[in-house]
């Protein structure tokens, strides 16, 4: 079996990497959480700081009347090789190593007014603290504010509520092991650790019941019924101490010397003599000792799982976010080009139907190109008045001898230029649509989210990308305006003749004379109105056609082709600015990364400890 010291020692390093991490909480257990630590509940006065300091061996507490601890103070003892000097580490001053254990208590009214101000407030952010020596026992021990009854001056209200919660948040926990500290010269059922014990552990599993000052109870009276477990039965056996005097602390009493003394009232009482193996601070240091191993040994199983657990959380959490890209210039355009083709995946799911946004293209085709073209001037363009004047135009000073054939290529020409603005208003309105479906792809992307430059860099080839096909689509859609007309469907009016000519008229000769009269030019202005209504549904079929070809079809295959040839042609460093990632993300990594690290280190150190 795995040593004593070892296992806690372990626990104690894990904690205190939990610390520095920042691992105590949050959704679910921290793994600070569930590693086993005993908290020190008592109320004012009752010999709390006394009691930690005796099981250290040092005097390094802030003392005075009132509430001295105003902050939980988390103390981690590290047992170290005999013969080694003894030095304290505090958590906010990482790099600082005191020797001088005044110096320590000094830091400790410091740090706390530094958070609290100089007032009598108190605070839940835990001061951290490990002692490092080779007279300590390796333990974690959490001194909480004493609980109080009434509030004080410069104190608010609130103060005897707030000291209870603070507390309750530390022992209601299944791994917290409750040091319930209580003076021998008062009734026992007026303790309030006692009381706070009973309520937060009722079957006292968790509950370590300990006396101080019995060399201050009244003569004649003892404490035997308390420490044999008859006026309170505890699980765990009550522990006695006997602390520094008042004058032993104003003269500096070493604390070795006052645990020889200590020692020496137990071996020498006649009412506790016989308990005297059972009392004492180092005995009760060497108990909470393994009762903390035994809890320790009996959760790994479940410490083990919350480890397992969390590893795979932090994998996960990894995996989305994207791992560190290597150094060399291969692995970061392999890196440029794979976040290139997620893009692009987004992309074309957006086009076909995979993700919304492509239904959009086709609105246009449907709804607004119908409607532009509906909303051409045709009426007035080919009204009587302006198909009398073009027609008369076109045939100069000499008139049209049978029919005004420039003058239908005219008002044909000019009726046909009309379609240019909804085919070019068609263009534009699917580029604004590829345009925004490019910046919802790169959004929705999340292998790019790391990589603001990137993101930057893509959006700009795309645009570019899609500004070159918009080019070419305008092209393509004017010449199919202009290849109406250049060349007329003849046949067209060939049939309308034909059809004139089926029809039998008694009045020709009065038609002949009446060649230029209203009924005339009507006919003229109906007969192009019909033609230019068949080019209007052949535009309305071939427009889409052409800006699918030339738009949508070409961002489907090559979109950024043309990046791909620039970045393959970048030197290192472009390629390292190209993969510059927010700070707030590679900071989340590396915290990320760290706490891994430091999970898989403590499942490795538990298997390799926990069952030798």
């Amino acid at each position: 079996m795995a040593t004593m010291e070892s296992l806690i020692g372990l626990v104690n390093r894990i904690q205190r990497a939990c610390t520095v991490l920042g691992d105590h909480g949050g959704e679910g257990m921290s793994l600070w959480e569930a590693l086993p630590s005993v908290a020190v509940v008592g109320g004012q006065s009752s010999g709390k700081s006394s009691v930690l300091e005796s099981v250290v061996g040092r005097d390094f507490l802030p003392r005075g009347s009132g509430i001295v601890t105003r902050r939980p103070l988390v103390l981690q003892l590290h047992k170290t090789e005999e013969g080694r000097s003894e030095y304290a580490e505090f958590l906010h001053a990482p790099k600082k190593k005191f020797a001088d254990f005044a110096s320590v208590r000094k830091e400790i009214s410091d740090e706390t007014d530094r958070i609290t101000g100089k007032s009598k407030q108190i605070s839940n952010v835990p001061i951290h603290l490990s002692i490092y020596s080779p007279n300590v026992v390796n333990l974690t021990l959490i001194d909480l504010p004493g609980l109080t009854k009434v509030a004080v001056e410069g104190q608010p209200e609130s103060i005897v509520e707030d000291i209870e919660n603070m507390v309750r948040s530390y022992v209601e926990k299944p791994n917290c092991i409750i040091l319930a500290i209580s003076p021998a010269n008062q009734d026992i059922a007026t303790s309030d650790a006692i009381k706070l014990a009973r309520e937060v552990d009722p079957s006292g599993e968790r509950t370590f019941g300990v006396l101080t000052k019995l060399d201050l109870m009244d003569r004649g009276t003892n404490a035997l019924d308390v420490l044999e477990g008859r006026a309170y039965r505890l699980q765990h056996p009550w522990v006695g101490i006997v602390n520094r005097s008042q004058a032993d602390i104003n003269k500096n009493v070493d604390m070795i010397i006052a645990r020889k003394k200590e020692r020496e009232y137990f071996e020498t009482s006649p009412e506790y003599g016989h308990l005297a193996h059972k009392m004492g601070s180092e005995y009760l240091a060497k108990l909470l000792s393994q009762h903390l191993e035994r809890v320790i040994r009996q959760r790994i199983p479940s410490i083990i799982a919350l480890i397992n657990k969390t590893i795979d959380e932090l994998n996960a959490e990894l995996d989305r976010i994207g791992r560190p890209i290597a150094v060399d210039s291969g692995a970061q355009l392999y890196t440029i080009l794979e976040m290139c083709r997620a893009f692009d995946r987004v992309f074309k799911e957006h086009l076909d139907g995979g993700r919304p946004g492509g239904d959009r293209i086709y609105g246009v085709f449907d709804h607004q190109l119908p409607a532009a073209l509906k909303k051409l001037p045709f009426d007035r363009h080919l009204s009587l008045k302006n198909v009398q004047k073009v027609v008369s135009e076109a045939d100069g000073y000499q008139p049209h001898l049978i029919a005004p054939e420039q003058g239908y290529r005219r008002l044909i020409d000019s009726s046909i230029s009309y379609f240019k603005g909804p085919a070019e208003a068609s263009v534009d309105a699917v580029h604004f649509v590829l345009k925004e479906l490019v910046r919802k792809s790169i959004a929705e992307t999340e292998e790019l989210k790391r990589f603001p430059t990137l993101q930057s860099d893509i959006a700009a080839a795309a645009t570019e990308a899609l500004e070159r096909f918009r080019d070419e689509s305008r092209k393509t859609v004017l010449r199919l305006v202009d290849m109406e007309s250049s060349y007329l469907t003849v046949e067209f009016f060939r049939k309308l003749h034909t059809e004139s000519d089926k029809v039998p008229n008694p009045n020709a000769a009065a038609q002949n004379a009446d060649r230029y009269t209203d009924n005339h030019f009507r006919r003229i202005g109906s007969n192009v109105s019909s033609y230019i209504g068949m080019v209007c549904e052949t535009l309305k079929n071939s427009i889409p056609k052409a800006v699918v070809y030339c738009q949508v079809r070409e961002a489907k295959r090559s979109l950024l082709n043309h990046f791909y040839v620039q970045v393959g042609k970048r030197e290192k460093e472009r390629l390292g600015a190209m993969l510059d990632e927010d700070p707030a993300l590679m900071e989340r990594r590396t915290t990320i990364a760290k706490r891994l690290e430091l999970y898989k280190s403590a499942r490795d150190e538990i298997d390799s400890v926990a069952w030798k």
